[in-house]
């Protein structure tokens, strides 16, 4: 692949590589049916119990001083029973964390058109895999989805001072591969993160994964472009000015 002025190449990992929502969606499904099966909850109950699992996710802080994430997960759905029904839940609630785990890391796979085209552009350009999140949580979607062998550095936000979209991670991403920012481009699916920090650390361009056009046809920050699945990258890649 010849590209015009690019020397490397930054990706997101969730929902960009790897279908992070559709992984989470079926596993809560199989927990669902783990609460109602085990006869501790009705369908109802068990829907509930999960939505607000989900929510203490978006809003999860870890004090690593005190538990692991793994520990502070059990507790969201410890937490979620008894708001439910008062009582002890710890080992149905290890068995359902159990189970969200497994089955969501389970699911997170590299399609074969992503490794043929990551395999593609490194011949022309450093790839840089650049994620957010805690450090355990994320190198265990690295090590599931199998991603590391396609890429020249993985650098995972949850083990720097700053995440996405602070500029000095982009700029550590840059010096790993030792390129300037302006001979740099960021793929990712989030415009808070990945298209906002490209933005700021001044990279060549931001490209935008958006999967639901219809959904959000004005989008701000505004990335240089845009782009509804990954197959079509190398397309903009190569035209690329």
């Amino acid at each position: 692949m010849v590209l015009n002025g690019i020397k490397a190449v930054f990706f997101d990992l969730d929902n960009t590589l790897i279908d992070t929502s559709g992984a989470s969606k079926t596993a809560i499904e199989e927990v669902k049916k783990l609460l109602v099966d085990k006869s501790q909850f009705s369908e109802e109950e068990a829907c509930i119990i999960c939505n607000h699992f989900q929510t203490k996710l978006l809003h999860e802080t870890l004090d690593s001083s005190k538990m692991t994430i793994d520990d502070l997960r059990v507790s969201h759905f410890e937490t979620s029973m008894q708001d439910i029904r008062p009582g002890d839940h710890r080992d149905l609630s290890q068995e359902c964390y159990n189970l969200w785990k497994t089955v969501r890391l389970q699911l997170m796979t590299l399609p074969e058109s992503t490794i043929n085209m990551l395999s593609e552009l490194r011949k022309s350009a450093s790839l840089v895999l650049l994620t957010n999140g805690n450090r355990q949580v994320q190198r265990e979607k690295i090590e599931a989805c199998g991603v590391s062998p396609y890429f020249d550095a993985v650098v995972v936000g949850g083990e720097h001072p700053e995440e996405k979209p602070a500029t000095s991670i982009f700029l550590h991403c840059c010096d790993l591969v030792q390129v300037k920012p302006e001979d740099c481009v960021m793929v990712g699916d989030n415009l808070d993160t990945d298209i906002l920090g490209g933005l700021n650390a001044g990279l060549k361009a931001t490209i935008w994964l958006n999967k639901t056009p219809h959904v959000n046809s004005n989008p701000k920050p505004t990335p240089h472009y845009v782009i509804k699945c990954m197959t079509r990258l190398p397309d903009v890649l190569r035209n690329l000015q």
